[in-house]
Parts: C-alpha cells; structure tokens; sequence
C-alpha cells in the first residue's frame, strides 16, 4: 500500500510515519501544494497513493482545499468511487463546522490531534487497512 501523510508539524509527521509504516511506503509532503503534486505524480507514475493522512492547517494550501482539488482531480479522471484514494483529515482544531466540510468534500475518516493510536487502528480497520504482513 502506498500511503502519503500531509503535515506539516515535524513531530505530528514523525508519529504517523512511524505508525503508519507498519500498514505501507510512506511518502510526505509539508503543505498543501506539495500534497495535490505528489497525488498527481503518483498517477502519472501509475501507482496511485491508497491511503492520505491529510492535516487540515497547512501552508500554502489547507487541508480542506487540498482535499477538495484531489476529489475534483479524481472526478476529471473517471475514477470510480471504489478505487477513490482514502483520506483521513487530520486536526488540532474541534470545531464541528470544519468536520462536516471535510464530509461534504469527501475524506472518509477524521482524526484528532494528538492522534491515539488505538482509535486511529480502528479507523483504519473500519476503511479496510488492514498492517501488511511481515516479510
């Protein structure tokens, strides 16, 4: 599985690079910009991320508009909902307002900072993400 984690907290990044390595190849970008050109230099390489752990308050780009233009990318593309990479939005912030935008725009998934480890297991079992087996 090819995961990338949108972040731009040195710290928050190193967490889920380190959890998220158990589930598959991590990739990172530090802000929005970064994150919708990796998205599409994963397609034009022919091996689309599964998987973007994607933090709401980032530079250059939110979260939440970086989300919007991947969802929009994907519609352009034809890509049936089934193979629609998975997001899970990533936040310090709890307001409800930006929880039901990031429904509305289309992640699957939203996690609190800090983010538990056991809760972010559940979700990514929920979504069908499952550790990859050790080799």
């Amino acid at each position: 599985m090819r995961i990338l984690i949108a972040e731009d907290d040195l710290g928050s990044r190193k967490f889920m690079q380190q959890f998220l390595k158990a589930y598959g190849d991590c990739d990172v970008t530090v802000d929005g910009i970064e994150t919708v050109d990796a998205f599409l230099l994963a397609w034009d390489e022919k091996d689309p991320y599964e998987l973007i752990c994607l933090d709401i308050m980032m530079p250059k780009l939110d979260g939440l508009k970086a989300l919007k233009i991947i969802r929009e990318l994907e519609n352009d593309k034809k890509v049936p909902d089934d193979k629609k990479v998975k997001i899970i939005m990533t936040t310090a912030l709890n307001e409800q307002q930006t929880v039901y935008e990031a429904f509305d725009l289309g992640c699957e998934a939203f996690a609190a900072k800090p983010i538990n480890q056991e809760k972010m297991k559940e979700v990514l079992e929920k979504l069908g993400i499952t550790p990859r087996s050790k080799q």
